[in-house]
């Protein structure tokens, strides 16, 4: 019996990738046998956190996938220019755009300094336009030749509750700035049958961030793993692109869409009683029982 491989023999271009969600969701393409380009500046291990872009392609490339590695700067025109155009001449062409990479600091206004304001506003802002920009008309080909082409961007729904500017306004504009490129895309390219959403998590991922910025042990057993995001957006990515675009999906809300009933999977410690809830969202947990 034939298994299906919708991302077979389709490409993915990710910023980041070398750790964390962005690996996660990249494995998940591997696994159908997917073609995986990776833009990530960890060539070498980083002291504080786990993986390289070359111990991310050998689990990509040992999960299925084959991986084009490019040790480059998101920030960086001629580099992001140049992983795309070597995608092209490698592959043949660009199906998927998933801008994962993403820098965070939730320090109020007063304490936050400018050179970590600027490198928010290149990575998650900038980075997303960019890497976006640069592989519409590879994407529009895709869209011509019937393969199904998204762009996704792991930021949040554009909440205007007032709590979460005045908690981290420097890391609201810049993840908010990665969401209002969802939202133009999604119309700007509609009629090219391009899908344009974001993901976003209802609760905190068990990653390096979240152990390191938003509350160490406590919040990671507290947390769901990786791979519900990476379940989430392998059927956002696997949906068909004409008639999904400019969403703004909540990881389990997806998953519920599409018949999972089962979240205490993904628990980090199953069974427990509490999750957090992740930034930038107001609702609760309820929409979904475990």
């Amino acid at each position: 019996m034939a298994v299906d491989r919708p991302l077979a023999g389709r490409t993915m271009i990710m910023s980041g990738g070398s750790r964390g969600v962005g690996l996660e969701i990249a494995k998940r393409a591997a696994a159908d046998g997917a073609n995986i380009t990776l833009i990530a500046k960890t060539d070498t291990p980083h002291p504080k956190l786990p993986g390289t872009i070359h111990t991310a392609a050998a689990e990509l490339e040992e999960a299925g996938g084959t991986v084009l590695k490019y040790v480059g700067d998101i920030r960086i025109d001629v580099q992001v220019a140049e992983a795309v155009q070597h995608t092209n001449d490698r592959f043949g062409g660009i199906d998927i755009v998933v801008n994962n990479a993403s820098a965070i600091d939730l320090s109020p206004t007063e304490e936050m300094s400018m050179k970590k304001y600027d490198l928010m506003q290149d990575i998650n802002c900038r980075g997303s336009f960019l890497l976006s920009k640069l592989s519409i008309p590879a994407l529009r080909q895709s869209a011509k030749a019937g393969r199904n082409p998204h762009i996704l961007t792991l930021s949040p729904p554009i909440n205007l509750n007032p709590k979460w500017a005045g908690a981290s306004l420097a890391y609201t504009i810049a993840k908010y700035g990665m969401s209002l490129t969802t939202l133009g895309l999604a119309e700007e390219l509609q009629k090219d049958g391009i899908g344009v959403n974001s993901l976003w998590p209802r609760t905190t991922i068990a990653t390096a961030a979240v152990q390191n910025v938003l509350g160490g042990d406590a919040t990671v057993a507290n947390s769901r793993t990786p791979d519900i995001y990476a379940d989430a957006a392998y059927a956002v990515l696997t949906s068909p692109a004409a008639g999904t675009t400019g969403n703004f999906f909540i990881d389990d809300e997806v998953l519920k869409a599409h018949g999972v009933n089962d979240f205490d999977k993904y628990r980090v410690v199953p069974g427990t009683a509490e999750l957090q809830l992740d930034v930038f969202l107001d609702m609760g947990l309820s929409a979904v029982a475990d």
